[in-house]
């Protein structure tokens, strides 16, 4: 039998979530797990004991895309607990277990003005040859224009008919131009990570949104090196006297 895929391994560890199965927790490390969802007590309680718990509570958790990069998988996906939120997850792995954990989550509203919603939309992978290009063009559209603020510049990175997820923006780069050039209303200061897979990348950046301190995670699909879908989720940051690890967000 080869390497379990990381893939498979993020599946089996949230799905853990919904089944309660405790083999699912076999897959952290508990010992070097890092834990940066700053909601979440690390160490605490065992993680298997925590699925067992979470599962009696009848949670749902769908897989909508499972992307792996190197030492990395991270997923978008749908969560029903108690009610019903997109999620960005992303796991480190070591040694074929998971030891560090990064996660991005809001409620899921209805469709946006285009009709789309949060979690719709292609999945297929596709372009692995342009893995890193696509990296390298994503971490150039955040540093240039979400925090750069070079709107001129925006028509070279999207295409003028975005295909948009984002649930307050109808479809089009000009929806998206005019979501981003208030930077009191939304403003990226910091880019953290950029992952991906063929042509799916996932910034995951830091800033601030009408005043809070938020997290932007952004997903994008590209085409011949220009991002033809926009995928989102923002997440208010909790002011550090609430943090139950230590760890921070990112």
């Amino acid at each position: 039998m080869g390497e379990v895929s990381k893939k498979d391994l993020l599946r089996k560890l949230l799905k853990g979530i919904e089944t309660g199965d405790p083999e699912a927790a076999r897959v952290v490390n508990e010992a070097r797990y890092v834990q940066h969802n700053p909601q979440t007590h690390e160490g605490s309680e065992g993680l298997a004991v925590l699925f067992a718990r979470l599962a009696k509570t009848n949670p749902k958790v769908r897989f909508i895309r499972v992307f792996e990069d190197g030492d990395y998988a991270f997923a978008h996906n749908e969560y029903d607990f108690s009610s019903v939120r997109a999620a960005f997850e992303v796991f480190r792995f070591e040694d074929g277990q998971a030891v560090e954990h990064w996660d991005n989550i809001q409620p899921l509203p209805g469709p946006n003005p285009s009709g789309r919603g949060m979690l719709d939309g292609i999945t297929e992978i596709a372009d692995l040859d342009r893995t890193e290009e696509n990296r390298t063009r994503v971490r150039d559209f955040v540093e240039t224009v979400l925090i750069g603020r070079e709107m001129a510049r925006l028509d070279e990175f999207v295409v003028a008919d975005l295909i948009q997820h984002d649930p307050d923006l109808p479809d089009g780069v000009q929806a998206f131009a005019a979501a981003l050039a208030d930077p009191v209303a939304l403003r990226h200061e910091r880019l953290h990570k950029v992952l991906a897979e063929g042509n799916f990348a996932l910034a995951m950046c830091e800033g601030w949104r009408g005043g809070d301190h938020t997290s932007f995670y952004h997903l994008f699909r590209l085409d011949q090196g220009r991002i033809v879908e926009h995928w989102d989720t923002v997440e208010t940051i909790a002011p550090r006297s609430e943090w139950k690890n230590d760890n921070g967000k990112f």
